[in-house]
């Protein structure tokens, strides 16, 4: 039963303010420094936390790409979700001051929940009104290797600047539950595919072109690739082994050379042929094949910017605000409108093994470094 007399810590950021600069993590034994949690290391606005997940039903027909970042410095937080239904993209978006409480990561119906760190994590996007929702269950099944952060020496922009610093971890897993669709509900049977990331650190495009610095607007990489075979697994750079594996850490993917087909009206990545290095001397050749439109757009996600109002992650600064569209990615026009950083789901084979998985490239750059003949990049 609710006591009456106990106000609702959890919304209640102005029960805090008379205890400023602390809040409720600082209760937590968390603490790395003598400043409150509520205080960051840095005072650069772009500093930022971010989640990022994955996922697909066994059919292919339905994928779900979801993602959230604080921005303490800006006292800004925002989510997405995204589900590509047989074509059908839509996408829910919300927007909200941070607050005191950074433990709490609801952003209107996008409700994600830590049930164990490094272990398990539960996304629900509760009904809306632009008709998508989902219940996903999702357990890591492959040991997270810390990613050290590059130099932070002077290479930054402009000349004399630290270089802004991302670190953080990403990992596999299974996700079950179920997404609805229109009221249609499609079921996420155990086992089925996921992968995940947490990443942290300054920059990586927050606040978008006004926030640059002059440097590079990051959205991204031109070509990662995400699949888990049943005796390996690539994610981007990394191979990433199974908890209690001999193995220890993650093993490095070097340098990749890309042979890549496009559609001819649009220059989004259709079909793949890559060879990776490994880090023990064996070359993986990879082989992708993206399934019918089955693509999450994450300018919709805020990555270079929302296609219809150019918002980028962490650029809005209004009130709170919830949001989303439906697009059809079937027409071929609308693709090419909504193109940038794409996960791309693909039929993955190697040395006859055959998963499913997703390629990341930024669209049309990918084409742009193939037609340029970048070393490494070529047509297939």
């Amino acid at each position: 039963m609710t006591d009456p007399n106990i106000p609702d810590l959890r919304v209640s950021d102005e029960y805090f303010a008379e205890q400023f600069p602390l809040s409720p993590l600082d209760d937590y034994m968390i603490h790395q420094t003598p400043d409150p949690i509520r205080v960051m290391a840095t005072g650069d606005p772009r500093a930022y936390e971010r989640y990022w997940m994955l996922s697909h039903d066994p059919t292919g027909d339905t994928m779900v790409a979801l993602g959230g970042s604080f921005y303490p410095n800006l006292d800004r937080a925002e989510a997405y979700a995204i589900v590509n239904h047989k074509g059908q993209h839509t996408t829910v978006r919300g927007f909200r001051r941070l607050g005191v409480d950074r433990s709490d990561l609801q952003i209107g119906p996008i409700r994600p929940q830590i049930v164990q760190g490094m272990r398990r994590w539960k996304f629900e996007l509760e009904p809306n009104e632009w008709g998508i929702s989902f219940d996903l269950d999702f357990v890591d099944t492959t040991r997270q290797t810390f990613r050290e952060p590059l130099s932070n020496s002077a290479t930054g922009t402009p000349p004399g600047r630290r270089g802004d610093v991302t670190t953080g971890f990403e990992s596999f897993g299974v996700v079950q539950g179920w997404v609805d669709v229109g009221g249609t509900r499609v079921s996420f049977p155990a086992g089925s595919f996921g992968t995940r990331d947490r990443h942290w650190g300054v920059g990586r495009g927050v606040g978008g072109p006004p926030m640059s610095l002059g440097g590079r607007l990051h959205v991204g990489t031109s070509g990662n690739g995400f699949a888990a075979f049943g005796s390996w697994t690539l994610w981007g750079d990394r191979v990433f082994y199974p908890f209690g594996d001999a193995r220890k850490g993650s093993g490095k993917v070097n340098k990749p050379t890309r042979r890549l087909r496009f559609e001819p009206d649009t220059n989004i990545f259709i079909e793949g042929i890559v060879d990776y290095p490994l880090d023990t001397g064996e070359v993986k050749q990879v082989h992708y094949e993206r399934i019918g439109n089955q693509t999450a757009y994450l300018r919709c996600g805020m990555y270079g910017g929302t296609p219809d109002k150019d918002i980028h992650q962490g650029g809005y600064d209004g009130p709170d605000l919830i949001e989303g569209e439906t697009y059809d990615v079937n027409q071929a026009e609308v693709r090419g409108r909504l193109a940038g950083l794409d996960e791309h789901l693909c039929r993955v084979t190697c040395n006859g093994e055959v998963a499913t998985g997703f390629y990341q490239p930024i669209d049309p750059v990918a084409y742009e470094a193939c037609a340029a003949g970048r070393p490494g990049w070529a047509f297939l």
